[in-house]
């Protein structure tokens, strides 16, 4: 595909206007002012677009979008004890399948071609990113509250068999992680165990941090006053390329460790302000050098992946909690939705428009009322878009989303499967 006469923001971020940029197989090949000479198939008129990298949602948990507003104005444990868990505990595999490809097209929908997704009944997920033609990175959340060894667990099973039957699969597009759960939900001996089984594979982790003040000051009580950074970095968790779930009450010395081991911190606003879990402080991790990219977390509590509101609450929130308005700048944001996301998911040749990289690019309709008048591009981008003006979403050259069509995904059939799905599970819940 050629895309000709269209505004894009470059590696950069920085606007560039009336741009041709061709796409070859699953490559940009093409950037320039002049239309190239060479045949790049179907012509994009680019005129009121904007062309710019796709979105890389670094923490969710896609099949519980079947949970969208199911448990509403709760505290975060009586959410989960009372409404999730019930839930996912009558989960299939059909039933995780059908709410990925229902999760992915949301996300294709609002412009997003890549997550890293926590979840179980991983295989059916892995089925659904391949055939739908999405990315991921998926990862089998492990718990343990037992003594038993990392081995014994059947979470441990499925992790390893997702990975060496998945990852790398779709050409790249699917990459299998590991994950812990959390600190709380895990034994200091299944933490260990799996810190040495990751590094031994090679393989990425995935973990929530410090996502309550309760989870955060347990941990403390639990072990010696170590907070949840210092008590996984201790146990070689994070020596691992790591991504760190929402660290909201990362404290000390938790930046001075998330910077030394590389961790991505995935921040997720507007799950965190939903279930009054608080506010990440991002201004500190830029200023301590360490990797911010976003989230959405599920829509069980979000409600949406409607990715542009996802920035435009992460560049605000921190605002107003820290009282200082020139903090989170839109630029920053940008990165954090696009080039970090990538970066935290081992994507290093994606997350930006440039000469040679990946074709996950997403085309936005900048010629609305909303995005009028135009003083800087990226400030309206940031505050003034909505998830609305995404009408193209391609990932590898391939294009996913198209003005309301998705060529990859039986919408009708979708909706169909997760409707009975959902009229089950709460039949049986009653």
């Amino acid at each position: 595909m050629l895309f000709k006469n269209i505004t894009i923001l470059n590696e950069n971020l920085d606007v560039q206007e009336s741009m041709c940029v061709g796409i070859s197989d699953d490559r940009i090949c093409h950037i320039g002012n002049s239309i190239p000479k060479e045949d790049y198939g179907e012509v994009y008129d680019g005129k009121g677009r904007l062309l710019m990298s796709g979105f890389f949602n670094s923490h969710a948990h896609t099949p519980m979008t079947l949970m969208r507003g199911y448990g509403e104005n709760m505290a975060l444990q009586d959410w989960l004890n009372k409404r999730i868990f019930p839930f996912e505990a009558h989960l299939t595999g059909d039933d995780v399948y059908y709410a990925t490809l229902l999760g992915i097209a949301e996300s294709l929908r609002f412009g997003i071609v890549s997550t890293t997704d926590m979840y179980y009944l991983c295989d059916r997920m892995a089925e659904a990113f391949l055939e739908s033609g999405a990315k991921a990175n998926i990862s089998r959340g492990i718990a343990c509250f037992t003594d038993d060894d990392l081995k014994a667990l059947p979470a441990y099973k499925e992790s390893k068999e997702l990975y060496e039957q998945y990852n790398e699969s779709g050409g790249g597009r699917l990459k299998i992680d590991m994950s812990l759960h959390a600190e709380y939900t895990s034994t200091p001996k299944i933490t260990a165990q799996l810190a040495e089984f990751t590094k031994k594979l090679g393989a990425q982790m995935h973990v929530h941090v410090s996502e309550t003040k309760e989870e955060h000051e347990g941990c403390k009580v639990r072990h010696q006053g170590k907070t949840p950074v210092k008590y996984l970095s201790d146990l070689g968790l994070l020596d691992s390329k790591t991504t760190a779930a929402h660290c909201v009450y990362i404290e000390g010395e938790d930046f001075h460790i998330l910077k030394e081991k590389g961790v991505t911190v995935a921040s997720n606003p507007i799950s965190n302000l939903k279930l009054a879990s608080g506010v990440c402080n991002v201004p500190e991790l830029y200023k301590e050098g360490i990797q911010v990219a976003i989230g959405t977390d599920s829509v069980a509590s979000n409600n949406s992946l409607n990715f542009i509101e996802e920035m435009k609450f992460f560049g605000l929130v921190h605002k107003e909690k820290f009282r200082d308005p020139r903090l989170t700048t839109p630029k920053q944001t940008l990165y954090a939705a696009t080039r970090a996301g990538a970066l935290g998911q081992g994507r290093a040749d994606t997350g930006t428009v440039k000469m040679g990289c990946k074709a996950d690019l997403i085309a936005l309709d900048i010629s609305g009322p909303n995005m009028y008048p135009v003083h800087d591009l990226l400030n309206n981008l940031v505050y003034s878009a909505s998830g609305s003006d995404v009408v193209l979403t391609m990932v590898d050259g391939k294009v996913l989303y198209r003005a309301g069509d998705f060529p990859t995904i039986d919408m009708e059939k979708v909706r169909y499967e997760t409707e009975r799905s959902i009229k089950r599970i709460i039949g049986a819940l009653k």
